[in-house]
């Protein structure tokens, strides 16, 4: 379970109720200059947002170590300063932290206290996070192999819009693995992914996702097709 894409850096937005007005200034300067690719900056501007103690900012800081983003990589500090934020129950922390020691970067290789990490961000209803625990179910690594809880945590995610999570409900659907076989709604899953590629994570693709529609698609009738074409149609996140 290598981990080949990067943390939401979409959700480090600005809290001015929470961070004084000058702070939140320096924030906003700092998310400002990430999303234009100016990775020195928004370390500048960050950092002593998060020596106070300011979670988002910690986590802005550990993913620009640990990706090497206007500073040399260095998965230890990366740690150290995602946890800062994880502890402070910040769940994008939380599930980034959770794959450093998946990996073994920067922390030693530990899938029990990955599994841990990633089920405290889940149960705060973080989607990543959702879909992170079902993986560790699914695979057994942390705990023991339970596709029923997989596709339970994969539902959750999904459910949210998870393109990645959806995708992975649709392979069990096809499978009848942890849940009932049901072509129908592996059909539906796979076209919402299908549909979302560019929310993909590598190396998962919306062609991929398209691929096993068509797949399932050939053992359907008719009838079954348009009624799984619906509720793709019909589905909103939730």
């Amino acid at each position: 379970m290598n981990r080949t894409w990067k943390p939401i850096i979409a959700s480090l937005v600005p809290v001015v109720c929470i961070i004084g007005p000058t702070f939140a200034g320096s924030y906003e300067d700092g998310t400002a200059a990430f999303e234009r690719g100016d990775y020195q900056t928004a370390l500048r501007e960050w950092r002593p947002l998060a020596q106070e103690g300011f979670a988002k900012a910690q986590y802005g800081l550990g993913f620009l170590y640990e990706n090497g983003d206007g500073v040399a990589p260095d998965y230890g500090i990366a740690a150290s300063w995602l946890r800062k934020a994880a502890d402070k129950n910040y769940a994008p922390a939380q599930f980034e932290l959770g794959w450093l020691y998946v990996n073994g970067h920067g922390v030693a290789k530990d899938y029990a206290t990955a599994l841990n990490w990633f089920r405290t961000a889940a149960n705060q209803g973080f989607a990543d996070g959702q879909f992170a625990l079902g993986v560790m179910y699914q695979n057994g690594q942390g705990v023991v192999q339970d596709y029923a809880i997989a596709a339970s945590w994969y539902k959750r995610a999904a459910d949210q819009g998870n393109a990645t999570a959806q995708y992975a409900l649709g392979i069990l659907y096809y499978e009848g693995e942890g849940v009932p076989k049901d072509l129908v709604a592996a059909y539906m899953w796979f076209d919402l992914a299908a549909a979302r590629g560019d929310k993909l994570q590598a190396p998962i693709s919306s062609e991929n996702a398209a691929s096993y529609r068509e797949l399932v698609a050939t053992k359907m009738n008719k009838d079954q097709i348009a009624e799984a074409q619906k509720r793709a149609r019909d589905w909103k996140p939730h």
